[in-house]
This record gives structure tokens, C-alpha cells and sequence, in this order.
């Protein structure tokens, strides 16, 4: 994910500028996420809360963690692919090496040093942070980490404490970005690259349901029950790329991609009742939503309101925040248990979760994150975009 959700910072838009719009779903999905991992604690110390909201509400509010990794997943796709368009001009004048240098740059840092943490806290024995022997240990989750496959491991040998199990979507996004420059420098580029993105998008569902048989941390980790997400999109920043909307069409696409949004974040009550889970679109079908709702901004790159500024502020550090939210979630639940569990601070954990959630992402992105990778990315200046030719299928690759 930039996760949960390591994408590149959301500019893809003409001269640099901030996407405003892709910020503030970034925003909502590490959001989502926060309130679920708070909910999780306190469902399994069994404390009720919630009771005044109506069932659905509360549902939407703090079971929608998976969901927000998936709109992460279609954000990553769609950021990558339009930096990428934007550095290179073209797809098939994109450097593999450069790329990967730069991806490196964003993600490598503060992983590695999330590892390094969580490898002397397994020492310190405390629940939280052992890797318990069944998993593999502390080896076998370091090795997982850094190839891209704790999603694999947990699927075969059972969860990892939470500040590593975090790190399944990092396999999956991060395993597709190893493939990507290769497929942009395919024979043929464009109709194949599409086609490519196209069967990508078409197997989630199957991968979430049929091709995940009875393992349930497979239907929701498995590579390419993500990849359809990140695979719409890539095929979100292309269309863009080549085509200009009018005012109106863009507000019809970002009104049908809110109300789809929507329709899955809130009502999943029906979206059960019609079967959308059990087939495993509705994944397919938010993230879809979330594209459509990303082509708009990408193309008006109007200014968000006042009201969206603090979605914005978290969407603009959820890698950050995604890799280091569980220490707060721990703390912050510890915190609560040693006040004697009151019902009444339940909305006090929540609140104060997200929000030093959110200082901790901004101070380990100021002070960490960003010096290094513009450290590494100074080192690797000379390995600059090459001349690039020309364009397949008219993929010109400039976001106007």
C-alpha cells in the first residue's frame, strides 16, 4: 500500500502541482484504516461500544480497512503510471534502472528501518511485537519483508504481530512495480500493455473467490486479488494521458465515481445481499469507482475546500502513517486498558489514534523519509530520462 499505499507524491498534474483529489482519497483510505485497527483491538478485548449509531453507520465507519487498501491500490496504479508518463514522456522510453532507483528511493528507507525497530522490540518478548515460532520467526518474517511475500507467509503459516502483517500490501503493490517498467517495454508497447492491465483488472474477482479456495487471508492478501486495483489504475493515468474531458463529462465521471464509492463503503449490508462479495466484485467495483473519481481530478485539478484539508493533510503522508500507525494503535490501546477500559474514552481512542497517527507520519517524513529520498535520488541524477521516441497508439504520455 503507497502503500498501503507508497505511491509517489500526488503530482502528476502539469508543472508538479498536488492532485488535491487523489490527496483526499488517499486521506479517506488511511483513515479507514486507522479506525479499523482500533476497532479490531477493542473487538477482540470484547468491548461493546457503538450501540447509539445505527449498525451500518458504525459498519462503514470502522470495517471498511480492506476497502481503503484497495482504494490505495488504485491510487498507487494510477500515480506511478502518471509520474512515470510524465518523466519518461512515453512508455517505451522508460529506464527500468532509474525506475527502479526512484522507487527504491521512496520505499526502501523507511522499511528498512521499520524492520530494524520491530527486529530489536521481537527481542523485548512482548505479544505485540514477537514473531511467534509457528510463522517462521523473526528470519523468516525479515526474509518475507524484503522479498515482497509476508502476503505469502501469512496465508500458509498464519498472521504476523500487526506492525508486520501491515506489510502484505506493500508485497503485492510493490511485486506488480517490479514487473511494470518491463511491460511498458513490451513488443507492440501499447495494445499489449492494455490488454495486459485489462486481464489484470478482470482476474480480481476470481482471485479474491475461486482461485483463493478456503483460505481466507488469501482471499483478501493474494496478489492479484490487489493487482486489479493498481491494474485500473495504470489504465486511469493512460486514458487521461491521451484525452481531455469537458467540464460536464468530468463532473458526470466524478458524480458516478463518488456514488459508486459510496454505494460499496456504506451499504454493505446490500452489497452482500446481492452477492457483489461473494463474487468478489465489489473490490473490482470500488476501486473502478475510485478511478473514475481520480480521472476527474487528475483533469480539473481544482483545490480542495477548507472541510477536506485535514484528509488531505493524512492522504499526503499514508505511507508514513500506513508503516508506522500500529506503534500508536498499541500504544493507544495499552493507554486505554490501563485506565480500566472505559466505554465513554472509546471515541477518545479513535480521535487520538488518527491524530498522532498523523503527527508521527508528518515528523518521520520530514526528518527522515524525504531527506533520504532525495539523498538517493541526487546519487542517481545521472542516470536522467533518456530521448524519447515516438509513442505508441498515441499514448503521448503528456498529462495536459
Amino acid at each position: 500500500m503507497e502503500r498501503v499505499g507508497a505511491a509517489e507524491p500526488s503530482r502528476p498534474a502539469p508543472g508538479g502541482r498536488r492532485l488535491d483529489g487523489v490527496d483526499l482519497l488517499r486521506g479517506a483510505a488511511i483513515a479507514f484504516v486507522l479506525m479499523n485497527h482500533v476497532n479490531m483491538r477493542l473487538v477482540i478485548a470484547g468491548i461493546p461500544y457503538g450501540r447509539s449509531l445505527p449498525r451500518q453507520v458504525l459498519d462503514a465507519l470502522v470495517w471498511n480497512g480492506q476497502t481503503g487498501v484497495q482504494i490505495f491500490f488504485a491510487v498507487s496504479g494510477f500515480l506511478i503510471t502518471a509520474t512515470s508518463l510524465r518523466r519518461w514522456q512515453f512508455p517505451c522510453a522508460i529506464r527500468p534502472r532509474a525506475f527502479y532507483r526512484l522507487r527504491f528511493a521512496r520505499i526502501a528507507p523507511l522499511l528498512i528501518l521499520l524492520l530494524v525497530i520491530l527486529s530489536l522490540l521481537h527481542f523485548t518478548g512482548s505479544r505485540w511485537f514477537s514473531v511467534p515460532a509457528k510463522t517462521g520467526g523473526l528470519g523468516r518474517a525479515l526474509f518475507a519483508a524484503l522479498t515482497f511475500h509476508v502476503n505469502v507467509l501469512e496465508s500458509r503459516r498464519g498472521y504476523l504481530p500487526g506492525n508486520w502483517d501491515v506489510l502484505w500490501s506493500l508485497s503485492v503493490e510493490e511485486t506488480f512495480y517490479l514487473l511494470f517498467p518491463w511491460c511498458l517495454l513490451w513488443p507492440g508497447r501499447g495494445r499489449r500493455l492494455i490488454a495486459l492491465l485489462v486481464v489484470l483488472a478482470a482476474v480480481g474477482p476470481f482471485a479474491r473467490t475461486v482461485l483463493a479456495g478456503h483460505n481466507e487471508v488469501w482471499r483478501e492478501y493474494s496478489y492479484l486479488g490487489g493487482m486489479d486495483a493498481i491494474a485500473l489504475g495504470c489504465l486511469t493515468a493512460l486514458l487521461v494521458s491521451r484525452r481531455r474531458f469537458s467540464v460536464r463529462a468530468a463532473s458526470v465521471l466524478r458524480t458516478a465515481g463518488a456514488v459508486l464509492m459510496l454505494f460499496i463503503l456504506c451499504c454493505s449490508a446490500v452489497v452482500h445481499r446481492l452477492g457483489l462479495a461473494r463474487a468478489g466484485l465489489d473490490m473490482t467495483l470500488l476501486a473502478l469507482g475510485t478511478c473514475l473519481v481520480i480521472a476527474a481530478a487528475a483533469q480539473s485539478a481544482a483545490a480542495g475546500s477548507a472541510i477536506t484539508a485535514p484528509l488531505r493533510l493524512l492522504g499526503r503522508r499514508s505511507y508514513e502513517i500506513y508503516l508506522t500507525h500500529m506503534f500508536v494503535v498499541i500504544g493507544g490501546f495499552t493507554l486505554f486498558v490501563d485506565a480500566g477500559k472505559p466505554p465513554s474514552a472509546v471515541p477518545i481512542l479513535f480521535a487520538g489514534v488518527i491524530l498522532t497517527a498523523a503527527a508521527l507520519g508528518e515528523f518521520v517524513g520530514r526528518f527522515y523519509s524525504d531527506p533520504l529520498n532525495r539523498l538517493i535520488r541526487r546519487r542517481g541524477a545521472g542516470a536522467g530520462p533518456r530521448p524519447a521516441v515516438s509513442p505508441p497508439l498515441g499514448l503521448s504520455g503528456r498529462l495536459e
